[in-house]
């Protein structure tokens, strides 16, 4: 990796380092510095107050070693959301920032598989209600708070099933334990990683998309959920969450049992509101979120942070 960044660093107008407290952070500023090549940096989620205090004491030590300075070096700081951006302001060090959100490829969602397609690869999804869960198995993601609110609303809409998608990323264990202590084994279907045209088939045949997180600076799977016509019940720690509370296109909440379990009873027993929602986000996605658009707006960046 060093090698490559050696090679590569000099020769560019513009480094657009991702991520912050890593050694790829230290080693690509160091040599942007050295070449005197402009760089922006994308703290990814890390300067949410959420985040910036779990394992403070470590991330101290390396703010002083060398994450200090690669803040203060960097010609500006590339936010994916106004939220994060405002969230992240006691940490930045008064850098200055610029907001261009992540995208999709909206051409990818135009043609969607067929409604029923994916449950019926599912027997035990025939007749009920898929709430649907996509995103990494992580603590972040509110998957404790998820997991007891689905109780809590199946215990009114017997028809609700919880479905969980997603790569392990530190936390099946203990969502599969959640799961059980709540009684909710044959209520829960496990999928694992979803990919190309099942992903897209998921989000077309669930009741609604949710995701409580906890923390996230983006959330580029509420994005495509949107774009597959999905309404979506997110917590208001994701950072689109003005824009989608804004466009109509889910319902936001605190990550908090009660409030997310109404949400879930409400888009799952309001039909035309979830298609109304649906729809909404739809038309969000194809605006706010497709790559044509921001990968210009990106561009324009490159060129004001190379001129300067």
């Amino acid at each position: 990796l060093a090698r490559a960044l050696d090679a590569a660093i000099p020769k560019a107008d513009v480094v657009h380092i991702h991520s912050l407290y890593l050694f790829h952070v230290w080693y690509a500023a160091r040599v942007a510095r050295a070449a005197r090549v402009p760089y922006l940096l994308r703290p990814h989620g890390t300067l949410d107050p959420f985040m910036w205090k779990r394992h403070r004491a470590r991330k101290a030590l390396v703010e002083f070693a060398f994450q200090n300075r690669v803040i203060d070096g960097a010609a500006a700081l590339h936010w994916t959301a106004e939220a994060e951006m405002r969230l992240a302001e006691p940490y930045t060090r008064g850098a200055k920032g610029v907001v261009v959100p992540n995208g999709i490829d909206v051409a990818e969602f135009a043609d969607l598989p067929a409604r029923g397609s994916f449950a019926a690869k599912f027997p035990q999804l025939a007749g009920t209600k898929p709430v649907l869960f996509l995103s990494r198995l992580n603590f972040k993601k509110g998957l404790d708070v998820l997991i007891p609110a689905f109780r809590k609303a199946r215990d009114a809409d017997p028809a609700l099933r919880l479905v969980i998608a997603g790569p392990d990323d530190g936390y099946e264990a203990q969502a599969r334990s959640l799961v059980a202590a709540h009684g909710l084994e044959s209520h829960t279907l496990w999928i694992g990683m979803l990919n190309g045209r099942d992903k897209l088939a998921a989000f077309v045949d669930c009741a609604l998309f949710a995701l409580p997180s906890w923390s996230e600076n983006f959330g580029i799977a509420i994005v495509e959920a949107m774009a597959c016509g999905a309404p979506v019940a997110i917590s208001d720690r994701v950072n689109i969450w003005r824009e989608i509370e804004d466009a109509g296109a889910g319902l936001v909440s605190p990550p908090e049992i009660d409030a997310l379990a109404a949400h879930i009873l409400l888009l799952a027993n309001d039909p035309a509101r979830a298609k109304r929602m649906g729809e909404a986000g739809r038309k969000l996605a194809a605006e706010r979120y497709d790559w044509a658009n921001i990968a210009a707006r990106l561009e324009s960046v490159y060129r004001e942070v190379a001129a300067a």
